[in-house]
């Protein structure tokens, strides 16, 4: 059975999963810029405001990011290395809470997904995010939102039917591999001795796949910055061999990704004729197959020992044909990749089915053959509408049946 733990609206007295060191938000007439998501040099301009003269700034903004992405502190209060005067001018002016948990879901498979919500921005509203944790063995992997909402449409995904909302600010990417670590314990205890680093092996989050709702691309000054304070290594230190961003194909921005970014990439096929993307994924219709593969052939960086990944979702007696699978191999020659074939993983009015498996394995076979590794994505979190495509922040609340049939 998965387990509900509807924290900030239906039980707020319920236990969390481990113990919550997040702080309270502070209320819109107290709002207040956060120091989470700054870059160094942002933090400085930030800290030159309140008056900390330029000779301290470089120390107190490295004292500032060891506690925010080492310990994983919420609270001024918890720097203990910095002078209660200053901790004090710091909460006056700046905030570094993290976002209300409005609902936390568990899987019979162990996946874990939040419903996160940040407050609202300037005449904004507060908006509400899904970001999914999905253990296996020998890695963690947090798949982490960029948008509220998408604008793509894709007519085989749940978060294609939300229409966007707005653009997640690099804070609230951030906030949620930061909320992540919180819930799932991965931060120092606050009595380790300062010099403490989160150890490079063990890590319950160890992987990043930006690969939640919105489109990446679509983002890319939030996320770049979001991404290389992630990978920093005085910080979060999270290697870019994995953090994977997957796109759906904004090809103009995929260079920049490599060059200025650095991470792994993954690509959003799901077919291999232009007419039948057009359909599934309608950013086809301004960036075609030709024009997506070119710009993967000269992915900064591209070699075989980092190949791009190409996901392709398995739907039944619409792309998962013998042929569709040799044209696909066609394709892709020449292009160092693997390919995940993804059974579709259904939702309340998709007019979509899952391949059978008899041939999703006929079609990896084909695939196999021709010497890419196409491994069949195990589907993760069905019960909790947390598997790949599943995602959307207003999701319908269900009867557990009614998940239960979905999921089987």
């Amino acid at each position: 059975m998965a387990t509900s733990l509807n924290i900030a609206r239906d039980n707020p007295n319920a236990a969390p999963v481990v113990a919550d060191k997040t702080a309270v938000l502070p209320s819109p007439a107290e709002e207040k810029p956060s120091l989470i998501g700054l870059s160094r040099e942002q933090l400085a301009e930030a800290l030159g405001g309140i008056g900390i003269a330029p000779k301290q700034q470089r120390m107190r903004v490295a004292q500032l990011w060891h506690w925010l992405y080492v310990r994983g502190v919420s609270d001024f209060s918890a720097m203990t290395n910095i002078a209660k005067d200053l901790r004090a001018l710091l909460a006056e002016h700046f905030t570094i809470a993290r976002p209300e948990i409005v609902d936390e879901q568990i899987s019979v498979d162990g996946t874990r997904k939040w419903l996160f919500r940040f407050p609202a921005r300037g005449a904004g509203r507060p908006v509400e995010v899904e970001t999914v944790y999905i253990p296996e063995e020998g890695r963690g992997t947090l798949c982490v939102s960029s948008q509220v909402g998408c604008t793509l449409t894709c007519t085989f995904c749940h978060t294609g039917t939300q229409k966007l909302v707005r653009n997640l600010t690099s804070e609230e990417i951030l906030s949620q591999i930061l909320m992540a670590r919180d819930r799932l314990g991965d931060f120092p205890e606050a009595q380790t001795p300062q010099g403490a680093v989160v150890p490079s092996e063990g890590r319950l989050v160890s992987n990043i796949v930006m690969m939640g709702m919105g489109e990446p691309l679509y983002n890319f000054e939030n996320v770049k910055t979001a991404l290389l304070i992630a990978s920093d290594g005085d910080g979060l230190s999270l290697s870019k061999r994995r953090i994977t961003l997957s796109t759906s194909g904004v090809v103009p921005e995929i260079a920049r990704t490599g060059d200025e970014i650095g991470c792994m990439l993954a690509i959003s096929l799901h077919a291999v004729r232009d007419d039948l993307r057009n359909v599934l994924v309608p950013i086809n219709k301004k960036w075609a197959i030709k024009d997506l593969l070119d710009a993967c052939r000269a992915y900064p960086g591209l070699s075989n020992a980092k190949r791009i990944t190409f996901e392709y979702v398995m739907l039944k007696g619409v792309n998962d044909s013998n042929q569709d699978a040799k044209e696909l191999v066609r394709l892709l020659k020449g292009i160092p990749a693997k390919i995940n074939l993804i059974p579709f993983n259904p939702w309340p009015g998709s007019e979509y089915e899952c391949s059978d498996w008899e041939r999703i394995e006929e079609f990896a076979d084909i695939v196999n053959r021709a010497g890419y590794a196409s491994p069949i994505r195990t589907p993760r979190g069905r019960d909790i509408f947390a598997a790949c495509g599943q995602l959307k922040s207003a999701s319908e609340r269900m009867r557990k049946k009614d998940r239960e049939a979905i999921a089987s």
